[in-house]
């Protein structure tokens, strides 16, 4: 046998258990993340770091609350400004994927067509990036967390770690921090101006809503009347 075949059959077992350590462990994890409250992502760890590179001091403002504790009004709020097919897709809309592509192709300012269960995905296990690479483990991740979890438990993660303001993360932390009180007492509209602010929580807040912020509002506001009342915590 050639020292060359050697070589080539020992880098395919490598990669080829490389690859099974890989699928188990990111199978464990997922499990793991479907029964604990997830306290830390990748995002908030770049967030601080970046802090510091600034010469700040990083701001973490989070507090892990049940599905229960959360308003109704805010899970309608995000599924009718986010992705309101949440209940009826399996992680991904082929419907918004092509809104989104056709938006784009018009050279406006870039739309995504992440669902609330590749959002999740991304913020839980990767980093903030366009990449590829990034896209298609969040497309793995997200099969994984439509799987093993249940849409209740996507949508308590999804409250719960999402980045809603700078260095705020997830719906109690957000509801303090903007209108003084607990997550489960947000009003219609206070929940409709925070989803209104998750595309670029760090430049819009819902707690002194620009007039665009407002017509944004009024429009998810609508919306939710058009849609079922979801409450997972029954």
């Amino acid at each position: 046998m050639s020292t060359k075949r050697t070589f080539f059959g020992k880098l395919v077992r490598w990669i080829r258990n490389l690859v099974l350590i890989f699928i188990v462990a990111s199978v464990g994890w997922t499990v793991l993340a479907g029964f604990i409250p997830v306290y830390v992502t990748p995002l908030m760890v770049i967030r601080s770091v970046e802090a510091v590179f600034d010469g700040k001091t990083p701001k973490n403002s989070k507090e892990w609350v049940p599905i229960g504790e959360i308003s109704p009004n805010l899970i309608q709020a995000v599924i009718a400004s986010e992705d309101n097919l949440f209940m009826e897709h399996n992680g991904f809309s082929i419907k918004d994927i092509k809104k989104a592509l056709k938006h784009n192709k018009q050279g406006k300012r870039i739309r995504g067509g992440s669902t609330i269960s590749q959002q999740t995905a991304k913020n839980v296990f990767l980093w903030p990036d366009r990449s590829y690479l990034r896209k298609g483990l969040e497309a793995y991740f997200t099969v994984l967390i439509e799987v093993f979890w249940s849409k209740e438990r996507i949508m308590e993660v999804y409250l719960n770690v999402i980045e809603m303001g700078d260095g705020i993360y997830g719906a109690q932390a957000a509801a303090m921090e903007f209108f003084g009180k607990n997550a489960d007492k947000l009003t219609r509209r206070q929940a409709a101006a925070i989803a209104v602010c998750l595309p670029n929580p760090r430049r819009f807040s819902p707690a002194t809503p620009s007039a665009y912020i407002r017509r944004r509002t009024s429009t998810i506001m609508s919306l939710m009347n058009k849609l079922p009342q979801y409450r997972f915590d029954e």
